[in-house]
């Protein structure tokens, strides 16, 4: 049997780096408090980095190898179901009987996650293309937008009040919340949306926004005054709901290709 150095190709190398960079974000977040979990979240956005950075490697080197397949699913588990469904939690747990609504919530985005990367690999084996349901990395995704438009927004607020402690999140949004990783959870497993292959488009897009993702973390590590954190909150708003937005369009325009 050969060792695992020989069993690895570079492709994998980033896949795991991708997996330790989650592993790192869960073991922040555990450490509480808004400031440890803004940067766990700032993590699990490399890993979409990462993410499609081994995809455009196996691609170009051609470097397909059965343990790639496993590892890549794995750690897809983790980076965008587990350890965003867990910071969440962290994020918005009260100490109430609200947790328990909200680890149901957790729980089933997280299932959601797992079962939509099994589906995944069992049509992709029977040499299926495309994509059945929403990606996880646009569900962990929609997750970090939610909880970044919260923590700007009570950064604004703690400016604006001229508080020393953390203002909490609007409370709508604790109660949203559950509520929206459950869609999430659905999104991932509903067989009614479908996305093509990975094209040229989505690197452009990953291209052109990775920029976002250190300026944002540094933007937040600096502990931004009254109007920038209102804008990056807004930001984040509106970039959530232009995502739902997209996914109830394709949605709705399989059901017209349907009946037609």
């Amino acid at each position: 049997m050969s060792s695992f150095p020989k069993l690895l190709k570079l492709k994998d190398y980033v896949t795991l780096t991708g997996t330790t960079l989650g592993i790192i974000a869960l073991i922040i977040g555990t450490l509480g408090g808004r400031d440890h979990i803004s940067l766990a979240f700032f993590l699990l956005i490399i890993t979409q980095g990462t993410d499609l950075l081994d995809g455009w490697i196996a691609r170009k080197m051609h470097e397909v190898n059965e343990i790639g397949i496993q590892l890549d699913s794995l750690n897809d588990s983790l980076t965008f179901g587990i350890a965003p469904g867990i910071l969440i939690f962290l994020a918005f747990k009260r100490g109430q009987f609200f947790d328990i609504i909200l680890i149901i919530g957790c729980i089933i985005f997280i299932l959601g996650a797992i079962l939509r990367l099994a589906r995944f690999n069992v049509y992709k084996s029977k040499g299926e293309e495309g994509y059945t349901g929403v990606p996880t990395p646009v569900t962990m995704l929609m997750v970090t937008c939610f909880f970044y438009g919260n923590y700007f927004y009570s950064s604004a607020i703690e400016i604006a009040v001229s508080s020393t402690s953390w203002q909490p999140f609007p409370l709508a949004s604790y109660y949203i919340l559950p509520f929206f990783l459950i869609l999430l959870g659905w999104f991932n497993i509903t067989t009614y949306i479908r996305f093509g292959a990975k094209g040229k488009g989505i690197y452009l897009t990953f291209i052109l926004g990775a920029p976002l993702a250190p300026i944002i973390g540094i933007i937040g590590l600096l502990q931004p005054g009254f109007i920038l954190s209102l804008i990056v909150s807004i930001f984040f708003f509106c970039s959530l709901v232009f995502q739902i937005i997209l996914i109830i369009v394709g949605f709705f325009r399989k059901e017209k290709k349907e009946e037609n």
